[in-house]
């Protein structure tokens, strides 16, 4: 395990051939308002008279990091460290204000399973919805509609409108949708807490899947088992900082200590 000052080696020409995710120096800077502005008019008024205050907050601050291709990658920290930013940083998502980011092959980000889902939609719209909005064709999805809706474990209610679905179904459906396709880096937001237990081993053996066929996995999780069994690699980040990068399990163990003194 190796802190953040520490630099990571340059990678040779065959290195090159291996990593998948390289950050290098990346930050993002949020401008946050030291008044509580109730509407949008209120803020338009204030910022013509010039009198709303803001502080800087380093959501990522010169973050380094280098993934391998085939390798699941854990990211740890408490809530606000970062760690969402950095995926959408990875995700294209987010642009950073400073540093490069190279990635390589199709990403799949899991960062708000159902987010383009419509509520007035069915699922079987919404199915090909977001599949429009991840670049498939209409034909493609049709290939794989029937797969989708098997792993989500919908059945008859494909074709009821998502409004009259449970969050936890919503949420099987995007999961469903997201990784129905092959991708070359999957991103994933601790969503793995989706619908009951045996789905969650479903999601975790298809996450399995991926890494053997040779995707790269970032993964952020507050689950210090799941940490240690899926991930080989894990960084630990605090407000925006990069505390650690290691073995998952040492880093886990770091984090978790340095929480529980808290």
């Amino acid at each position: 395990m190796h802190t953040a000052s520490e630099p990571h080696p340059a990678p040779g020409r065959e290195g090159e051939c291996q990593t998948s995710i390289r950050l290098e120096q990346v930050s993002v800077r949020y401008r946050v308002a030291h008044e509580r502005i109730s509407s949008l008019k209120e803020y338009a008024v204030r910022a013509l008279q010039r009198r709303v205050n803001y502080s800087d907050l380093w959501a990522l601050n010169k973050v380094d990091l280098e993934v391998r291709r085939g390798e699941v990658f854990g990211i740890v920290g408490r809530n606000g460290a970062g760690k969402s930013t950095l995926l959408k940083v990875v995700a294209r998502v987010l642009r950073p204000m400073g540093g490069r980011v190279w990635v390589r092959g199709h990403v799949a980000p899991l960062l708000e399973l159902g987010a383009a889902f419509h509520p007035e939609l069915t699922g079987r719209e919404n199915v090909f919805l977001s599949g429009t909005l991840l670049g498939f064709s209409r034909r493609e999805m049709a290939g794989k509609f029937q797969r989708i809706v098997d792993f989500a474990e919908l059945g008859d209610f494909i074709d009821a409108p998502l409004r009259t679905y449970s969050s936890g179904m919503t949420m099987r459906l995007g999961f469903a949708v997201a990784t129905d396709a092959k991708p070359d880096v999957l991103i994933i937001d601790e969503i793995l807490a989706v619908g009951d237990e045996a789905f969650q081993r479903k999601c975790t053996a298809r996450i399995e899947e991926f890494r053997r066929q040779g995707a790269t996995i970032l993964l952020v999780t507050h689950n210090r088992q799941l940490t240690q069994s899926l991930c080989q690699r894990a960084m630990w980040l605090d407000h925006g900082t990069v505390r650690a990068i290691g073995p998952a399990a040492e880093v886990a163990a770091a984090y978790c200590e340095a929480t529980n003194a808290g």
